[in-house]
């Protein structure tokens, strides 16, 4: 998940460069150093791994690695996210356009049966599926253009930070490629290694991709029925409540202390114990339902909102409460259109 690559003003990436050119240099001569991953001096034990704990052919599993490319375009992404970056206002503003909406609608209309179904079967709105969808790739106009093994072996072999996750995901990925019969150099993805309509890593894929169309293969790389059922499995596992709200907005009374606000992404406080710390509610909310208060910085000035349980579950899905709430308004105006087209 995590799978979208935003685009930085210049101002911006020079002064990132600026910050990373000695951590970028030293990982310039890792991959260079270690071109043939099957050579690297953690291969051993990851190969150790796929044979002994997973039953894979050694050789196989050698000839991948032999192939697999070092990036370092993806070293440099992964130094660069957009959300440590980006303002709310401008984020925004790359997510919610009235083309992303209107595509939404058409990938709506397109495949109303398979979201009706996804609806009723996991009890997560048509809308909210669409909207991740709509963030995430863009109905899967760009979907990435990585190969996912090189993703993830330049990410497990030469990005120490992250190298075990990675590691692991490239495990995932093998198994994946194997339950499936994929080839395992034909998929591309994110420069996180991220799949698909709706940009699943591996594990993610293993976990919670399904076969929504019933013919004998998960994939959702190239099937949108798979992808629409997957994402509402995923938000069926991670305990969307259906019908219940995402956000409100949120109304301060006097002053506030500001130490309440960005706390955290789970809901930790009631709503009766953030109105009386002076954060209410513009809509009547179950008191006892928890929270997060949000300040977000928006084109127009600063944004108060309150996150309830399922905008928490949407985090779940990229660890970002600027995706959250990106995906939940795109959604919402998808829904407000939607509706335009089928009212008589």
């Amino acid at each position: 998940m995590i799978g979208h690559d935003v685009k930085i003003q210049n101002k911006q990436r020079n002064a990132l460069k600026k910050l990373f050119c000695g951590a970028a240099a030293a990982l310039l001569i890792s991959t260079a150093a270690h071109a043939d991953y099957s050579s690297h001096p953690g291969a051993a034990a990851f190969v150790k791994t796929m044979v002994e704990k997973h039953n894979f052919d050694r050789d196989w599993v050698l000839a991948i690695l032999k192939q697999a490319e070092p990036k370092q375009s993806i070293l440099d992404a992964m130094s660069r996210p957009a959300e440590s970056v980006m303002t709310w206002g401008r984020y925004r503003n790359i997510f919610i356009q009235d083309s992303r909406v209107t595509q939404g609608v058409e990938f709506w209309t397109e495949h109303r049966e398979a979201l009706a179904r996804a609806e009723k079967e996991f009890g997560v709105p048509a809308s909210m599926i669409v909207g991740i969808i709509g963030v995430e790739t863009r109905y899967g106009r760009n979907t990435g253009s990585y190969r996912v093994v090189d993703a993830l072996a330049t990410l497990g072999f030469d990005f120490p930070r992250r190298a075990t996750f990675f590691l692991g995901q490239l495990e995932e990925y093998m198994l994946m490629v194997r339950e499936q019969g994929f080839e395992p150099f034909s998929l591309k993805g994110s420069y996180a290694g991220a799949m698909g309509f709706g940009q699943f890593i591996p594990s993610s894929y293993r976990a919670y991709a399904v076969d929504f169309d019933g013919d004998g293969q998960v994939d959702i790389v190239n099937n949108k029925v798979d992808a629409i059922g997957s994402v509402a499995n995923y938000f069926k596992r991670h305990g969307w409540r259906y019908g219940q709200p995402v956000v409100s907005s949120a109304v301060l009374k006097g002053d506030v202390d500001q130490s309440l606000f960005n706390a955290g992404l789970k809901p930790e406080k009631t709503l009766a114990q953030l109105d009386k710390a002076g954060i209410g509610s513009d809509r009547v909310l179950e008191p006892s339902q928890k929270a997060t208060a949000m300040k977000l910085e928006g084109e127009k000035g600063d944004e108060y909102w309150l996150g309830l349980h399922n905008f928490y579950v949407i985090t779940r899905y990229n660890h970002s409460a600027m995706y959250a709430m990106a995906a939940y308004q795109l959604s919402e105006l998808i829904a407000a259109d939607m509706q335009k087209v089928t009212t008589p």
